[in-house]
Order: structure tokens, then sequence, then C-alpha cells
């Protein structure tokens, strides 16, 4: 019965989601439902890095590496496997996202567990320098595409059940969002075990943490491989979605993105890391139409203008270390 009422909260959120998908499906056109898409995968991203640069307190800059391996695990595989026929096939993109996470995990395993005794800088150079590594084998492997791309990715697809039509969108909405609210509740639910303590433990002072007794170097290769195994399942969403993929995907910038995502939320804070991800993804779409109004595209510098803002404005980011039900505590706190 425990364990049926932590599933309670989980399953009314996702039976929700069906409902936005379905209103979303008739009600946004191509461009709007292709963004939303973006925005779910920046957000498994966004909770993912959020483990380990913000609960653990490393700083990992290589987050793309991850995401790009298994964006490829779970593209090469797709184009192996024969997809179940019609609507079943939602299955395939979820058995694939599991195998990419598997093969990142193993990945951020490998890099986790000789490099997380570093700290600080040494560490994000380790890491960034794995990801610019990823990047260059894949550029060079004629498997996967090599510099041109893997092209040819199965996707979601239109199906006409009887006069109803499952979209391409109403599909990758609901697959994207599943796994959306998997990495929230996976991250919310360590994060409340002992575990999740040990993890804040070495955020806090790793000195301390091993002399209570917290194998720190494990504790951190934990949050490393689980946070890895998310950014991978970021990504075979994003292959199948996308229907392409090039090692310039998985540049410096996408990781930079991502570090941008948990610093502009609040280092720690699992509802900053969604709010952010949303006006990343958002914000220089919606600057899109000042460049036909003037004539040059000046979107990134305001974007730009706007992160350097909020970051003197709100310098531990907008949630800090708080959550939405911190933040409503205080106001009902405040009312009374």
């Amino acid at each position: 019965m425990t364990a049926l009422r932590a599933l309670k909260i989980p399953f009314l959120s996702f039976l929700v989601l069906i409902v936005i998908a379905f209103i979303g499906n008739f009600a946004l056109d191509g461009f709007v439902q292709l963004l939303s898409i973006y925005v779910l995968i920046n957000m498994i991203l966004a909770m993912s890095l959020n483990l380990v640069n913000g609960y653990t307190g490393q700083f990992s800059l290589g987050h793309a590496g991850f995401m790009a391996v298994g964006a490829y695990s779970s593209a090469w595989l797709s184009t192996q496997v024969p997809f179940l026929p019609g609507p079943l096939q939602i299955f395939n993109f979820l058995l694939y996202a599991v195998v990419g996470g598997i093969m990142a995990a193993g990945a951020g395993y490998l890099v986790g567990l000789p490099s997380l005794r570093l700290k600080g800088d040494y560490l994000a150079i380790v890491t960034l320098g794995f990801g610019e590594i990823i990047r260059v084998v894949l550029l060079n492997t004629p498997a996967v595409g090599g510099a041109r791309g893997f092209y040819g990715i199965p996707g979601p697809t239109d199906h006409d059940l009887g006069g109803f039509v499952l979209s391409k969108f109403l599909m990758g909405f609901t697959h994207a969002g599943f796994w959306c609210l998997v990495t929230f509740f996976v991250i919310w639910r360590l994060m409340e075990s002992s575990h999740g303590r040990g993890f804040l433990s070495v955020r806090e002072d790793e000195i301390a943490a091993e002399a209570m007794g917290v194998d720190t170097t494990q504790a951190k290769v934990r949050a490393f491989v689980l946070s890895s195994f998310f950014a991978g399942v970021a990504g075979s969403i994003f292959a199948h979605y996308a229907n392409y993929l090039s090692p310039a995907s998985f540049n410096f910038q996408r990781s930079v993105d991502a570090v941008i995502m948990v610093v502009l939320g609040g280092m720690g804070s699992m509802s900053g890391a969604l709010l952010a991800a949303v006006f990343i993804t958002v914000m220089p779409e919606l600057l899109r139409p000042l460049q036909q109004v003037i004539g040059v595209d000046i979107r990134m510098i305001i974007y730009s203008l706007f992160l350097i803002l909020l970051m003197i404005m709100r310098p531990k980011g907008l949630f800090g270390k708080l959550e939405l039900t911190d933040l409503y505590k205080r106001w009902k706190a405040r009312k009374s």
C-alpha cells in the first residue's frame, strides 16, 4: 500500500501530461509542438546535471558528451532492431531510451571513477575533455555517419486509428513527458533518501562527510552515473524526434547551455532547473520576430543581457536552493 501511495502523484501527473498532449495536438501549430518537445528534453538535461552540479556540489562541463552517447547508441540500435507495428512503436522508443541511458551511464562510470577524486576546476577540465573526445570520436566513426551525420533515424509517425489520428507529436510529447516525470520523481525520491543526504553532505563539506563515514568518492560516482543515465535518455528522445544527429549538436555550447540552466534556476533546486530549461529554450525563439523587424539578428545579444541581469539580481539563481513548495509555505506563513 505504501508503494501504491508513493506512485499516486506520478500517475496523476502522467494523466495530466496526456491531457496536455491531446490539447496540444489540436491547439498548437507544428513549430510550437516541436518547441515543446525540446523544452521537455532540456528539462531532463537540466534536472540530470542538477544532480551533480547542484546537489552533489561538483562541476561537470561534459554533459553533452553523455547526451551524445545516449543519442547515438539509441539511434544505432533503432536501425538494427525492427519496430513494433503501428502505435505499439512507442514501446520501442522506451526500450531505446533505456539502452541509450545505460550506455551513457556506463560512460559516466568510466569517466567518473578515476576523475571524481578531483575537485572544482580540475574536474571541470576532465569532463570538458571527455565531452570533446566523444564528439571527435563520433566525427570520425563512419558507422554512425561521421562528419556528415546520422541520417534516417526512425521516429514516431502518424497513425489513423479508425478516424482518430495518433500523431507524431502526441506520441513524442507523451514519450518525452513520461521520461521527464521519471527523471523528476526518481531524483526527488533519491534526495529524500539516505543516499541523497550523502550527496548533500558532500556538497556542504566533503571533509566533514568523510569524517562521518560517508564514502565521498562513491557518492559522487553514483550521482555522476545516474546523471549520465538521464542525459543519455534525453539524447535518445532528441535523436528519434529530430531523425538526424550530427556531432556538432553535442559540442561545448550544449554543455554550457545545460550548466546555464542549472545555475540560472538555482544550484540544487529542481523547480528552478525546470523553469530555467523553459526560459533557455523558449527565449531565443520569442525574440526571433525582432530580427524581421530590424533586419539584424541580435537575439543572442538580448538573450545574453537577460541572463546577465538575472544573475546580477538573483546571484543564487531564480530559486536558490528552494522549491516551489518551500516558496508556497513561506507565502502561506506570511498570509497567516
